[in-house]
């Protein structure tokens, strides 16, 4: 009864959230988002670095993937007390590994028709992680029911926001409230609640390391001046966000039923 009365007061505070982002005036996108510091070609590849950096993201996409084909194969596994519990993993998983091939296209020649392709897994991503959080922390049901409607959600925040860049005024409301509210949900969610397995408290290192990769992200330029040419923000963003993505499964490969 208890984590029910959560769950309302975290789908009313969610509606609160959308309706604030639909009364609220339109994020633009910024028109110099495209321009990156490092744009360098090798080997007939263009801004080679922020390119091939991405297949981080396949490794640690793939590592995850193959972890949980291990877990349906092993009578003995403990990183779940019911194998439907993987389910929000096997989505973020197979998203990770897709940012890699959105996120290389976009980096090849980047621009908005491009950029729509490196956002759909990462707002994916970041909506599975906040269901496996309800269902370790609030309710099994719950959260898998939850998330093919935040799968939902997520790709239309994308498509909205790119169906607005075509009309000439773009709109990144809703695609800003998926991503980081949907992260500030996942902490608070955390710090509330604790989860059913152990090596729970790894999700805050998850977080930090994702925040750090959005700070060399906006720290591009300066990165790469501070380098003198070796490495750019932007490329460090993909590495440490992918980094990030691979300590989801150390966590899971370590963790078992808290006692």
């Amino acid at each position: 009864m208890k984590s029910n009365s959560h769950l309302w007061l975290l789908a009313g505070t969610s509606i609160l959230v959308v309706i604030a982002a639909m009364l609220l005036p339109p994020v633009a996108q910024p028109a110099e988002y495209h321009h990156f510091a490092d744009r360098r070609s090798l080997l007939g590849i263009p801004n080679f670095n922020d390119v091939i950096s991405n297949l981080a993201f396949l490794l640690s996409g793939s590592a995850g993937l193959v972890f949980l084909r291990q877990v349906h194969r092993s009578p003995t596994q403990t990183a779940f007390q019911d194998r439907k519990e993987s389910w929000p993993y096997w989505v973020l998983f197979l998203s990770i590994a897709s940012v890699a091939f959105g996120s290389i296209h976009y980096h090849w020649a980047p621009d908005i028709d491009h950029l729509l392709w490196d956002r759909l897994p990462i707002v994916i991503a970041i909506a599975a992680l906040l269901s496996a959080t309800l269902v370790e922390r609030l309710s099994r049901t719950a959260g898998l029911w939850a998330l093919p409607l935040l799968v939902v959600l997520a790709v239309l925040s994308v498509l909205y926001w790119y169906w607005t860049e075509q009309q000439g005024a773009g709109n990144l409301n809703f695609y800003i409230v998926m991503q980081f509210y949907s992260i500030l949900l996942i902490v608070w969610i955390s710090l509330r609640f604790p989860s059913r397995y152990t090596h729970g408290n790894g999700i805050y290192q998850i977080i930090a390391l994702y925040a750090v990769a959005k700070v060399f992200e906006m720290l591009d330029a300066q990165i790469f001046a501070w380098t003198n040419g070796w490495i750019s923000g932007h490329t460090l963003k993909h590495l440490i966000a992918a980094f990030a993505a691979y300590g989801i499964v150390r966590i899971l490969r370590r963790r078992g039923v808290v006692k």
